[in-house]
């Protein structure tokens, strides 16, 4: 990785980059402040956000842009940081073991981040520019992926937990209605990708299994 950069910009503070990785691995599916990333590496904004468009550049993470349309809400612009690789994520919080992602408190953000790299891939696999963003709204409302596919919109939430609850597809028709009148596609795909193992079709949503998530963007029945 500290290879890569040498090649894309001059980091002479190699140490310094190495411990603002970690913080942004830290945020990891969190909204970006640079201004507080910034602060708690000891650089300035401005390097900042030079070096985390070097990690974008390098492909390391995402700037998942917030969708905000013409909806009449306090809706938040900031885009959101996701790793593209797990794995290093998880590296680099110092995570070894499978047990110890299990309890970590960070386990659904990493969960989300890895739900929206299997979706980011999918596009780029099919040779379509990924069409991803993330919807919040500052008194609660979110949606954690919207894919844009023309002709429809894929609505996804990403949740961690084996066991689905009602909680995970709550958002789902307050989202359909702030969209009614806007230019988004009249018809949703609504979709939850967790930590189950069974897929199923419910009222409101597909549940789709983490294994499945390959099916995530494909319109009709889930095994």
């Amino acid at each position: 990785m500290q290879r890569d950069v040498r090649q894309v910009l001059n980091v002479g503070d190699l140490l310094a980059f190495s411990g603002f990785i970690k913080l942004c691995a830290g945020r990891t599916a969190q909204e970006i402040n640079l201004s507080a990333l910034g602060s708690d590496a000891g650089v300035s904004h401005n390097t900042a956000r030079a070096w985390l468009s070097i990690l974008e550049t390098s492909y390391l993470v995402h700037r998942l842009p917030a969708w905000h349309g013409n909806i009449r809400k306090q809706v938040v612009k900031a885009p959101k940081l996701h790793f593209l690789d797990s794995g290093l994520v998880c590296y680099l919080l110092n995570i070894r073991e499978p047990e110890q992602l299990r309890h970590h408190p960070l386990r659904g953000a990493i969960f989300e981040s890895w739900v929206v790299s299997e979706l980011y891939k999918a596009q780029v696999h099919r040779g379509e520019q990924p069409s991803l963003h993330h919807y919040r709204e500052s008194r609660g409302l979110e949606m954690d992926v919207l894919v844009n596919l023309g002709d429809r919109l894929y609505a996804i939430e990403a949740k961690s937990a084996a066991t689905a609850t009602p909680d995970f597809f709550k958002g789902f028709a307050p989202f359909a209605e702030r969209v009614g009148n806007t230019g988004l596609p009249a018809r949703i795909e609504n979709a939850v990708v967790y930590g189950g193992e069974a897929s199923q079709q419910r009222a409101t949503a597909r549940l789709i299994a983490w294994r499945d998530v390959g099916e995530t963007l494909r319109v009709g029945k889930v095994k």
